[in-house]
């Protein structure tokens, strides 16, 4: 469990961390730098889920070792299994990051939604739908990883 108070504003109590693959985590199917460090860290008071349709088939071995849970989606519908993963962990718990399209439900639906800009860019419906926009997964990490970051941005007092 991961506790973040945020003065003026929600009391994050989070115990899921969800993260889309393609685009979020990796690109063009490959891990990104950095990302299984902040992964293994953060497994430790977050299980870890990864929601993909694995566009590149490689999503099992990129992952392969990382303390993860690694969903494989159907073509179709996407949006909505990813919502339905979210709400199925408790919405509340849960932190997911994403850059999709496909990802903009998850990101509403979850206590807290972060959209990354990465080199695939990001869809504007997941970025109306993010508590916040960052420029790149590991700065997305970084903000559970130094929680007073996240204190920052989203205080209201």
């Amino acid at each position: 469990m991961l506790s973040i108070p945020i003065p003026g504003g929600p009391q994050f109590a989070l115990a899921h961390l969800v993260l889309d693959y393609n685009g979020t985590l990796a690109e063009d199917g490959l891990l990104l730098a950095g990302a299984a460090e902040r992964i293994a860290v953060l497994a430790e008071q977050l299980t870890v889920h990864v929601v993909t349709a694995d566009t590149f088939g490689s999503a099992a071995q990129q992952l392969d070792g990382l303390p993860v849970q690694l969903q494989v989606l159907p073509g179709s519908g996407q949006d909505v299994a990813k919502r339905a993963l979210v709400q199925s962990l408790g919405a509340a718990q849960c932190v997911a990051v994403g850059n999709g399209r496909n990802d903009a439900l998850m990101l509403a639906e979850a206590g807290l939604g972060i959209a990354v800009i990465q080199a695939e860019g990001a869809a504007r419906a997941a970025i109306d739908s993010a508590d916040i926009l960052c420029r790149s997964l590991c700065d997305a990490l970084d903000l559970l990883l130094r929680p007073k970051r996240l204190s920052a941005t989203l205080r209201n007092a």
